[in-house]
């Protein structure tokens, strides 16, 4: 996908002078580096000092140990998947080439590289993934487990191939400061995980390549950080990234001025990424997990390093994990909103290892699990390495600053997310918050008042997914729809307007009317929207928990306008349409399950399953990966009179 001068205008249009001001700097800053590279300032007697306290690598819990060295074997062999592509070439990988189209990135100055443009240089995503040296520390974990050397060996070739392909400032990689930041991260938790190695200092801290390779990592995050409409999750793994290599590796006379101005970044970003109730203002829920394991491996380094962070910065890593705790269902699965790439701050785990589950438990362990808290069973490796580094917060016998909530909190004013429950397993999210974060609400749906209902943790009334960002804009359209989302569209619009794959021009503007919890048997939600000029989009949500059913009532107020009622089902369901109603069937855990979805009788129902001109029935499990579900679709007009009521039940 090239960007059109159209784009660039709408892009500029939600720009402030500030950032437009700062924008024009870079552009004349990377003019000048064009041809003029410093080189690396001479480092001698480095030493890495934040290693892995003595017992650390014990500490690790057998089974979640041998799916990682299971992993790692696997990488050994050069096998690995990456946004739904096989790849069987990871013994000795082309760096600039993806495996999904087979084109390979064109050489040159960085910034001159066309890098949104799928036929010159492929999908960015699946070059860029792998070199975010992610798989090496899970190498690495493996080396510091068994101390088996391979796996060292293969982590070492690997690096100083990527160094000689890529010297600083040419190429593909060399472009998005998120991706230079976690590449640092991996670095720094690599040289950790070696330790015990005796070539770590040599691939390292006595290696002139790879010191000028983190020199200019740090410059580059330094001259061109994520500014104004774009200072959202990216502008966390810049800083984190950043901060983590100052500290780690702070052999250059810049590291200690990088270090502060990292962490001054990391705290402000940190605060403006997040909702007082402890959500990601993104809106995004991957992306919450993305700045929280960001943000905590960021506190890992400061406390091994013996450097303070300012207060605010735990206190908002704990708001985090005390509403991720919140939001999951019966399962320990979050809500599935907005934007997700599968992208993760630091990997040292095996495939099965549940990522939700993880933070809890790294959660658990640094700030000390509530009463409430959902059980954690599962195992990891992150935990225990990222524990043994971060001091512990403050106990209750220290009065911690936070005041943290005393019962499962269920909604969540400023994002506007609140989640209905039944002990039955019965979860539903309902969606009344801001259409996203900044001017440009990148990673946002066109999803107001969507409902997302699961019970016992499989999806019934499911989020579609993203599966796509670059090169497919049909796909990416269809994801970010209204229409795409279990919700109400009009005229055959979305409710907010989008101006580029990462750009709104118009957005919708949401308000919660009702929220009812307290009452044991039936739990209320009522907002409404003005995405549809001229008309009042209000839906009303009941959760009935004696006779496990879900009511859900849509008005339009305004004039007459033509309706779709979209409800997608997840892809385990199988359904029979017979007029308004539609028989849900499915297993779990070997056990048959039922429901009955009636809907409004007002409309002419359809079932749509893994149609493609244009899409229509789709979910998206991860990133690259999409598989054929049923969407059912109600046509018709709304001319005020009467709402559109849905009914779902359970059964047993």
């Amino acid at each position: 996908m090239t960007m059109s001068a159209g784009w660039y205008l709408r892009r500029l249009s939600r720009m402030g002078p500030r950032e437009v001001g700062g924008r024009a700097g870079d552009a004349v800053r990377r003019r000048r580096w064009r041809s003029a590279r410093p080189d690396c300032p001479s480092v001698t007697g480095a030493r890495f000092t934040a290693a892995l306290p003595a017992g650390t690598i014990a500490a690790i819990p057998p089974d979640a140990a041998k799916r990682l060295i299971a992993e790692a074997d696997r990488l050994m062999y050069g096998h690995a998947e990456y946004f739904g592509v096989v790849r069987d070439d990871l013994d000795d990988p082309d760096w600039w080439c993806d495996p999904k189209t087979g084109r390979r990135a064109p050489w040159g100055y960085a910034f001159d590289v066309p890098y949104r443009n799928e036929d010159a240089v492929g999908d960015i995503k699946q070059i860029w993934e792998l070199s975010r040296h992610q798989y090496l520390t899970v190498l690495a974990a493996a080396y510091a487990i068994t101390g088996e050397e391979r796996y060292a060996e293969r982590v070492a070739e690997h690096l100083r191939s990527w160094w000689t392909a890529n010297p600083p400032l040419r190429g593909v990689h060399w472009i998005s400061g998120i991706e230079l930041g976690i590449r640092l991260l991996s670095w720094v938790w690599i040289r950790r995980l070696l330790d015990g190695w005796p070539g770590a200092a040599g691939l390292f801290e006595d290696n002139p390549v790879a010191l000028n390779q983190i020199w200019h990592h740090q410059r580059w995050l330094a001259a061109f950080p994520s500014r104004g409409s774009s200072a959202n999750n990216h502008v966390i793994a810049e800083a984190a990234g950043q901060f983590a290599a100052a500290c780690a590796f702070g052999w250059f006379p810049s590291s200690p001025r990088w270090r502060a101005g990292a962490l001054r970044s990391l705290e402000r970003h940190l605060r403006g990424n997040t909702f007082d109730s402890g959500l990601n203002r993104e809106l995004a829920t991957e992306y919450h997990g993305l700045v929280l394991e960001l943000g905590l491996a960021a506190v890992a380094e400061a406390d091994a390093a013996g450097v303070p962070v300012p207060a605010s910065i735990r206190q908002v890593l704990l708001r985090m994990t005390d509403a991720l705790a919140a939001i999951v269902d019966s399962r320990l699965r979050p809500p599935r909103q907005g934007d997700a790439d599968d992208g993760h701050g630091l990997i040292v785990d095996g495939a099965g290892t549940d990522r939700w589950a993880s933070l809890l438990a790294t959660g658990d362990t640094v700030f000390g699990r509530l009463a409430w808290w959902p059980a954690v069973t599962g195992t990891d490796v992150r935990t225990p390495l990222l524990a043994a580094l971060i001091r512990p917060y403050p106990t209750k016998g220290t009065a911690p600053a936070v005041t943290r909530p005393a019962s499962r909190p269920d909604h969540f004013a400023d994002a506007g997310m609140t989640i209905l429950r039944d002990p039955a397993g019965i979860w539903c999210r309902c969606d009344g918050g801001p259409h996203g974060f900044l001017s440009i609400a990148a990673h946002a749906h066109a999803d107001a008042l969507s409902v997302e209902v699961r019970h016992d943790g499989v999806d019934v009334l499911a989020d579609p997914g993203t599966y796509c960002y670059h090169g497919q804009p049909e796909w990416r359209q269809y994801f970010r729809s209204t229409l795409g989302h279990n919700t109400l569209q009009l005229d055959g619009g979305d409710q907010s307007v989008s101006g580029g794959p990462f750009l709104w021009t118009r957005q919708a503007r949401s308000r919660v009317l009702t929220v009812d919890t307290s009452d044991e048997g039936v739990a209320r939600w009522s907002a409404e929207h003005d995405g549809y000029q001229r008309s009042v989009h209000r839906r009303r949500v009941e959760l009935t928990a004696a006779s496990q059913e879900l009511r859900v009532v849509d008005e339009v107020r305004g004039p007459r306008r033509a309706v779709q009622l979209a409800f997608h089902l997840g892809p385990a369901i199988t359904a029979d349409l017979a007029d308004n109603r539609a028989v849900l069937t499915w297993t779990r855990d070997g056990e048959d399950r039922s429901a009955v979805l009636d809907l409004p009788g007002q409309l002419s129902w359809r079932a749509h399953r893994g149609e493609t001109e244009p899409p229509m029935g789709w979910y998206s499990a991860g990133f690259g990966r999409k598989e054929p579900t049923t969407t059912l679709v109600g046509t018709g007009f709304a001319d005020g009179a009467e709402g559109f009521t849905t009914v779902l039940r359970f059964h047993g």
